[in-house]
């Protein structure tokens, strides 16, 4: 069985996780409301998308 001659340094540890983390979504700001959404989705607090009203909220756009 292989076993490694010497104990992987905290460094070399690091260096080859450093590409594992969370990622952050894209927020974009709604044209209509202005509120941060995601790109590419109905904006979920006046329920417009690519200027059409898609979703019925309670409340209502600017």
């Amino acid at each position: 069985m292989a076993v490694p001659k010497r104990k992987t340094s905290k460094t070399k540890k690091r260096m080859r996780r450093g590409h594992i983390k969370l990622a952050m979504p894209n927020l974009s700001p709604c044209p209509n409301c202005g509120e941060l959404r995601v790109s590419h989705h109905v904006c979920p607090s006046c329920g417009f998308y690519d200027g059409k009203q898609v979703v019925t909220t309670g409340k209502s756009a600017d």
